[in-house]
């Protein structure tokens, strides 16, 4: 099938976010103006730098992480994961102004280094960034939308030492959950190594 999404799918439910799959779960920590605490999961997230580290994640709204993100100019990035997915869901629900999601999911907060938002304490890992740009989002005739991106510089890493094996981060052992569409999700618990043909050379 084709389909051009102005026109509609005609599928009963759409197909978009299924087949941008698997996508990390951003599970944004952040506090706004008065310093409390908000934790929502977000799966309009990734990387989108390496040197120096950078996250992005989008909110298809103004909702409290995007707004206590560009009002405050920090985040924090949780790894969630399949022992966690009930907390991570949880924390999706719909608190209202103040009401802390850490309390209501039950999760224990841990403090941060450079930023003032709090991480989550069960996590095996968490960075904290700083935004460097915030921006709503517009389409292609310059519609703006309702949508914002929040784009920010990774200044601070947490690993729980459990999850480093070999000088590598263990991202089998700590299964972190992915987005698949609709109301699906997937873990990670097995993973494959390739090499590139430039590695090939290198080793040469």
């Amino acid at each position: 099938m084709f389909y051009e999404p102005r026109l509609g799918h005609g599928l009963p439910h759409d197909p978009f976010k299924a087949i941008v799959a698997p996508r990390p779960i951003g599970w944004i920590s952040t506090v706004d103006r008065d310093g409390r605490p908000n934790l929502a999961p977000y799966s309009f997230f990734n990387a989108i730098h390496s040197k120096p580290p950078m996250l992005a994640f989008t909110s298809e709204s103004m909702k409290h992480s995007a707004a206590n993100a560009i009002a405050t100019g920090e985040f924090v990035f949780n790894l969630s994961t399949h022992p966690l997915f009930d907390a991570m869901n949880i924390s999706s629900g719909d608190q209202g102004p103040g009401e802390s999601e850490f309390e209501a999911a039950g999760l224990a907060m841990a403090p941060s280094r450079i930023v003032k938002a709090p991480r989550v304490a069960a996590s095996p890992a968490s960075m904290e960034c700083k935004v460097v740009n915030a921006m709503q989002l517009r389409d292609i005739d310059g519609n703006l939308l309702h949508g914002w991106i929040i784009m920010g510089q990774v200044v601070g890493v947490h690993i729980a030492d459990d999850f480093i094996s070999d000088g590598r981060f263990d991202t089998a052992r700590a299964q972190p959950l992915a987005r698949c569409g609709y109301r699906d999700y997937a873990t990670v618990t097995e993973l494959f190594e390739a090499l590139r043909p430039t590695d090939r050379e290198s080793l040469s």
